[in-house]
C-alpha cells in the first residue's frame, strides 16, 4: 500500500472594493476551478507567514495577515489527494496585481461575492457548504 499523506493548504481571502480575489487554476489539482491565492504550508512555517509568502509569490501583492477564518477537509478523488485547507483573511498593503505564476494560473480576477465564477475550487465549495458567509467580511474590507 502506498504511503499517503494529508497535506495542509492555506487559502487567502483578499477583498478590494467589495470584491474578492480569485484565480483560475491550471496544471494542478482542481484545474479549471477558481480559487483564492494560497498554497502549501511548509514545515516549521506559521500559517500567517505562509499566507503572506504565497500571496506575494502568486500575485505580487503585499498583504498583512488580518485573521484566521475557518478550515475544510478536502479529498480530491480524481487526483487522489487529501488536504486540510486553512482559510485566512489578509489585507492589501502594497504591490500591484499580476499573474506571477502563469504556468499554474490562467488569470486573476476581482469577483463579486454574490456572483462567484464556476466551478469553484473544492475547498471553497466545502467552506460555503459549511455555512461560511463571505458577505460579512466584504463589508469590513
Amino acid at each position: 500500500m502506498e504511503n499517503k499523506n494529508v497535506r495542509v493548504g492555506v487559502g487567502v481571502v483578499i477583498f478590494k472594493e467589495g470584491k474578492v480575489l480569485l484565480g483560475k487554476r491550471k496544471n494542478a489539482h482542481g484545474e479549471g476551478s477558481w480559487s483564492f491565492p494560497g498554497g502549501h504550508l511548509e514545515y516549521g512555517e506559521q500559517v500567517e507567514d505562509c499566507a503572506i509568502r504565497e500571496v506575494m509569490e502568486e500575485t505580487g501583492l503585499e498583504v498583512k495577515f488580518v485573521k484566521r477564518l475557518d478550515f475544510t477537509n478536502d479529498i480530491f478523488e480524481k487526483e487522489d489527494k487529501h488536504y486540510i485547507t486553512l482559510f485566512v483573511l489578509a489585507k492589501i498593503v502594497g504591490g500591484k496585481l499580476e499573474n506571477k505564476e502563469p504556468h499554474k494560473l490562467e488569470r486573476w480576477e476581482w469577483c463579486d461575492i454574490d456572483n462567484l465564477p464556476s466551478p469553484l475550487f473544492l475547498a471553497i465549495e466545502h467552506l460555503i457548504k459549511q455555512g461560511f458567509d463571505f458577505k460579512e467580511l466584504r463589508d469590513e474590507y
